[in-house]
């Protein structure tokens, strides 16, 4: 039950990356880009999640924490491009 449970989950979890790349493309402001970006990062997150209960191992939630700080970093350091021009000031 629990499978059915989790292909289910990868599926609107799937749905919800193909909206965020739909969203990227045809996006009518670059704000909105961003937030679909860190939205796709955080499905991201969601599916690396779900492929460790299935299998039954722990580094697939490791990865999830490390790209959970990417997603952070690179969400940050876009928006302050966006607003400031560059990166480091």
């Amino acid at each position: 039950m629990i499978e059915a449970a989790l292909f289910f989950a990868f599926g609107c979890y799937g749905l919800g990356l193909l909206f965020n790349l739909w969203r990227i493309v045809r996006g009518p402001d670059v704000a909105d880009r961003i937030l679909a970006l860190d939205t796709m990062v955080i499905n991201l997150i969601a599916i690396l999640i779900l492929y460790g209960i299935l299998h039954g191992t722990a580094i697939y939630y490791e990865a999830s924490m490390l790209v959970a700080m990417v997603g952070f970093v690179s969400t940050v350091a876009y928006c302050r491009f966006v607003l400031r021009g560059d990166i480091i000031e």
